[in-house]
């Protein structure tokens, strides 16, 4: 599999840690000792998940090798649906009128992206699709209650796409040479480590101690894993691209595999955490810096809780 392009969208509202302080009293020194965050991009009240999926993918319509009409898969990923009838992929199916499309949106928290690549993997094998349209797009602030001194200050808004082919279409293409997910509903505090309850007060994370150890743990097993199954080591990697959950999970996880800080791509300090979109996100903002034949891994942890693993070379 190859990506073809990549691209993302960030809200234009931008709130600082100052907000938090006028809000709760969190200074902006507690929140970004704690979470590496400095500011955060939140979506308009025009703006949903689907708005911003929609944008993410608009932006991607330049110098591209096929017609987005020439798609036949769409996959979104999101744990902040806008609609869970009409959804993110059927939305982004309606506005770029692409006919031949199986369209489908899944959600495992915030390693999403990575199950949705996965699924393009399925369909590919199967040869059900050839070109997949990848979308991840996470609306935090319509769901979290901003004054939660536990995890409030913490999300941000975003989404980003991802076009991936069956063949290679041009030498600026990223192979995905591997991926992989695992669900992990059984270990720790699982489905009430951080959660989703419309009904419960919304997004909250009331186990913030025992997320921070299960993502550290097992994105740095997923990356270690997936590089093994391919011959690679820790050594070997040039970029290493973390959901971005916190700064601090991201240093654990670099520090366990034994890469320098130079090799890990961050954003969380301008971002926060945009959900299964940040490492699209990430990759997008940071894709000048991939060369020729560098190897890139991107890892993940959700709530629920899952991981994944997505290996690359340029």
């Amino acid at each position: 599999m190859f990506i073809n392009a990549i691209s993302h969208y960030l809200p234009k509202t931008i709130i600082g840690n100052i907000y938090y302080t006028r809000l709760n009293g969190l200074t902006d020194e507690w929140i970004f000792k704690r979470s590496g965050i400095k500011k955060r991009a939140k979506a308009s009240g025009g703006e949903n998940a689907n708005t911003m999926a929609i944008e993410a993918v608009g932006a991607l319509t330049v110098d591209l090798p096929y017609l987005l009409s020439d798609i036949d898969l769409i996959v979104g990923a999101t744990y902040t649906p806008y609609d869970t009838i009409g959804t993110l992929a059927h939305a982004v199916q309606s506005h770029f009128e692409i006919p031949a499309a199986r369209a489908v949106t899944i959600t495992t928290a915030c390693s999403s992206f990575i199950n949705a690549v996965e699924i393009v993997e399925g369909y590919f094998a199967l040869n059900k699709a050839e070109k997949a349209l990848v979308i991840a797009s996470e609306h935090n602030f319509a769901y979290t209650d901003d004054s939660d001194e536990h995890s409030g200050h913490l999300w941000g808004d975003g989404a980003g796409a991802v076009l991936i082919s069956k063949e290679r279409f041009s030498e600026e293409d990223i192979e995905i040479v591997d991926v992989h997910t695992s669900g992990l509903g059984h270990i720790g505090k699982g489905i009430d480590g951080v959660y989703l309850r419309p009904n419960e007060g919304g997004l909250k994370m009331p186990h913030g101690r025992d997320i921070f150890a299960n993502a550290s743990k097992f994105m740095a097993s997923e990356a270690k894993d997936i590089l093994k199954r391919n011959g690679l080591q820790p050594k070997d990697v040039d970029h290493l691209v973390p959901h971005q959950a916190n700064a601090r999970i991201i240093s654990r996880v670099a520090k366990t595999l034994g890469m320098d800080d130079s090799k890990v791509v961050s954003i969380i300090e301008e971002t926060g955490n945009t959900g299964c979109a940040s490492t699209v996100i990430c990759l997008s903002q940071n894709r000048a810096r991939f060369k020729k034949d560098d190897i890139i891994v991107v890892t993940v942890f959700g709530g629920g809780y899952s991981s994944g693993a997505m290996l690359m070379r340029k």
